[in-house]
Order: C-alpha cells, then structure tokens, then sequence
C-alpha cells in the first residue's frame, strides 16, 4: 500500500497557548449604570460655601452697600417748652358774701374741697375779721403751740390775714373777707394770692375783690 504522508504535527509549545472559542467564554457582569449625582460634597481640605453665599443661592436677595442706602435724617435740637401759664399763676375763684357770711361760705368751701380729695393739709384759711373758732382755741395755748401746727402742715390751717407774711404757701388759700380794720382786704389779699399755689378762694364783696386784684372775677 502506498504511504500516506503524514500530517505535520504542530506542538502546542511552538504555537502559544491555544485560544479558547468565544461561546466558552464566561459572561462578564454588566457595569453599573451611574444615577444622579449628589449634591456637591466638599472634598478633604477644601472649605466648604459660606454662610452668605449658600443665602445667595438660595436666592436671598443681598444686603444693600452703605453707599446705596438711603441716607436717615438726623434728629435737631428740641426746642425748649416754655413753662405753662397756670402752673405759675393760681386760679381765682369768687364766692359773693357779706361780711358777716363771708366766714361761713369759706367753711363750706373748705368742706367742698375735702370732699373732693384735696387733703387738708393742702388748705390755708386766713380772715380779715374775727378769728376761726379752731384758730381761736389753738391760740389759747400760746403762740409757739399754734404756729407749731403751721409747721406741721398736717391739717387745714385758720390765721389771721394780718399775719400772711408769717403764713407760708399752700397749694389753695380761702380768704374771708369777714370785716376787720379798714383796709385789711386790700393790705392782705395781694399776698394771699401769692401764698397761692393753684387756687385762691375769695369770699367777700365782689366789687372791692376785683378792684385788689384787678380781675373781673
């Protein structure tokens, strides 16, 4: 028979090593779809946004520049209020009386006065004529005695017009012209108008207060 050729023999030393077909390959696993990326994360030594710029975008409307801004009117000077009239000057008040009534009308004013909240310690009574009964009874006691409760200010004080100059201020007086010397309403009611702090009561004849006083009361 005659010889077949053989085949020439290929080593697999001498062709490397032999490459395995595509359909044994084993299936790789899919790659991971990237989502979304997340809000930026400073990174290891980088500071982060400022306050004021995460306001700003956030869309916070910025501060205005002091140039920008407009300007605040500066307050002048206040001008000084000028003291009122009736706190200087007291009020008059008229009670129309005779002589012989003029020390009843200045009781009852008194009594009105305390009933409407004025303490009595307020109130200065001063007469032109005979002397309050409660003037008279202090009096017994010695002048040191009486014009000691002056001082005290504690009660409603009765004296003689005569002795306004001693007498001293309160915020109301009632003055009874209940007769006395001639002359005396016109000498002591000047001064008890000054003694005078808010108010001044008269109780007399109309006509000769208004002319002391110069008022038309």
């Amino acid at each position: 028979m005659p010889l077949t050729p053989e085949e020439p023999q290929i080593h697999e030393s001498a062709q490397g090593p032999r490459v395995t077909p595509a359909a044994s390959r084993t299936a790789q696993t899919p790659r991971p779809v990237p989502g979304p990326r997340p809000a930026a994360v400073p990174r290891p030594g980088r500071p982060g946004p400022s306050p004021a710029a995460a306001s700003r975008a956030g869309g916070a409307p910025r501060p205005v520049p002091p140039a920008q801004r407009a300007p605040q009117a500066t307050p002048g000077p206040v001008a000084p209020t000028a003291p009122s009239v009736s706190a200087a000057v007291p009020q008059i008040q008229l009670i129309p009386a005779s002589a012989e009534g003029a020390l009843d009308a200045a009781e009852e004013a008194v009594d009105l006065l305390l009933d409407t909240g004025r303490a009595p310690g307020d109130i200065l009574v001063l007469t032109t004529g005979d002397p309050h009964p409660w003037a008279a009874h202090e009096l017994s006691f010695g002048e040191a005695a009486y014009w000691a409760l002056h001082d005290a200010g504690d009660d409603v004080f009765y004296a003689d017009a005569a002795q306004v100059q001693r007498a001293a201020g309160r915020p109301v007086v009632v003055f009874a012209a209940n007769g006395g010397p001639a002359g005396a309403t016109a000498a002591a009611l000047p001064t008890a108008l000054a003694r005078a702090g808010a108010l001044l009561i008269v109780c007399g004849d109309a006509q000769q207060s208004n002319s002391v006083l110069g008022t038309g009361v």
